[in-house]
Formats: structure tokens, sequence, C-alpha cells
């Protein structure tokens, strides 16, 4: 089973909008692009179809907007129920949202199955929205779910939806969090090469899963043999950010990189699998 762990779709409300969006610089300073792309639902399932995609996890954007992440998020549910053999649903909205837990457990207890990608586009994830997280958290701990946060790599070139990243203060947010089942999207901002310190990164790590979102943007193929080396295979989830990157690149950077048909399988859907307690 191959599963994209990683899906942006959005409403035709959304998509059909014109001109900028009130409140939402966050989504404005990623999607004001002419570039850039606004999928639905149709589109993703006929793009699954043409890669031989089984499943995949789709949510929708963090907004800022209460009435915004929830229209989107029954989109989400809406679309989970239309499709249940190959979509996944995760409710989404802005960290700093006093609504957020609310949010995620009206989401959960309507068939979604995670929380996220939450991200703060314009400032950066900090201490601030991590404090912030601490009843999504227990939620999410409650229903035994996922939580997928944005985390890009601190250095190197920019590009939108790039934003400042103490890894620091991710790690002191998974210390902090030890039963959480945490996935940090975009290979975590390189958060994983730290395993291989003595002592304590990898034990505190252990509840953490890496995905591959943008990775053809941001590394080279290589970056698939040094994960695996690094940490332990199966805490390596294949995600594409669709309509970014379609799925095929990620498998051809996959089979160049050298790492084993196993670890390739693991990756590509059998650790996603286990982690959503899915039926194989």
């Amino acid at each position: 089973m191959i599963i994209d762990f990683h899906t942006h779709v959005f409403p035709s409300f959304f998509r059909d909008m014109k001109g900028p969006l009130s409140g939402e610089p966050g989504f404005m300073s990623i999607y004001n692009s002419p570039k850039a792309k606004l999928v639905g639902v149709r589109q993703l399932i006929n793009n699954m179809d043409n890669e031989g995609i089984n499943r995949s996890v789709i949510f929708g954007f963090p907004w800022d907007n209460y009435e915004n992440f929830k229209r989107h998020n029954d989109y989400i549910i809406e679309a989970v129920t239309r499709y249940p053999e190959r979509l996944i649903g995760f409710s989404c909205f802005s960290p700093l949202s006093k609504d957020g837990a609310r949010e995620s457990e009206r989401c959960l207890r309507s068939g979604l199955s995670g929380v996220g990608e939450l991200a703060l586009y314009r400032t950066g994830i900090s201490s601030e929205s991590f404090n912030a997280l601490g009843e999504v958290m227990n939620i999410c701990r409650e229903f035994d779910v996922p939580l997928l946060l944005h985390i890009n790599e601190p250095v190197g070139h920019e590009y939108p939806g790039k934003v400042p990243v103490d890894l620091g203060q991710v790690y002191a947010f998974i210390k902090a969090y030890p039963f959480n089942k945490i996935v940090l999207a975009h290979w975590g901002g390189g958060l994983f090469f730290y395993t291989i310190m003595k002592n304590e990164v990898k034990d505190a790590l252990k509840n953490v899963w890496f995905d591959t979102a943008a990775s053809p943007f941001l590394y080279t193929p290589d970056v698939y043999r040094i994960a695996v080396e690094f940490t332990d295979p199966e805490k390596i989830l294949f995600g594409s950010d669709y309509p970014l990157i379609k799925p095929q690149r990620y498998f051809n950077e996959m089979l160049s990189a050298g790492i084993s048909d196993s670890a390739i399988m693991q990756i590509k859907g059998l650790n996603a699998v286990e982690l959503l307690r899915l039926k194989a």
C-alpha cells in the first residue's frame, strides 16, 4: 500500500477567490503568487489514480480566522466521508487559535484521524505557539492520533512558506509531550541528524516521525540514505506536499539513493499504516 502522508486540498470557496483574503496574511504569503496551485479533492483523487497512490492524508490550511478553518475542516470531513477507502483527514487551524482544542475534538469525533499540518507562516513556530498547543496535545493523546507540524530547515535558500525555526524549541516541545505521536513535516528541518548524538536525543524522538514533503526542493536524494542510517527507517513517512510536487519524483529519488527495497516499502506506506492503525 502506498500512502501519501502530506497533501493539501481546498474547497471551491477558497480556490475561486479573487484578490487578497482579509486577515489571513499567512495564506497570502504562500498563495498570492500566480504560480501557486490550489486543488480540490477530485483533482487529488485523479492524481492518485494516475500515480498509483492508494490513500492520501489530506488537510487544509492553518487559518487564523475561526470561520475559515471550520469551513475548510468541514470540507475535509465531507471528503473523508465520501472517499473513506482513499482519504484520511486531519484537522487544521492556527496553532495560536483559542478554538484549536475545541476544533480538534469536533473533527476527531467527526471521523478525522489527526491534527495538522499546523504552521505559522508569517512569524514561525515559537515557544508561544508551542505553549498554546497544550490542550490540543492532550486531546491528540486522548484520541491516540498524531499531530503534524510544519518544521522547515533553519538555514539555506528562502522560499514561500519558509519561516524562522529554532530546533532547540522544537526539541523542547517534543520532550514536553513524550507520549504524543508527533510528525515533523519537511524532514523536521533536519532534526533527525541529531539522532546520532550520545545519550538522550534518539530516545527523546522515539514517538517522532519525519515526512518527506518538498524534499526534491530542499535536499539531494542522499537525504534518504542518510536518514535511514541516522534514524530508524520506520520513522520516515512519504509525503508529497501535493500539488506542489507529484509523487513519482519522490519515488525516483528514493531509488537513486540506493536504499533497500524494504526501506522504500516502509517509507512509501507501511510506516503510515502502522502509525494510523490502518488495515493493510
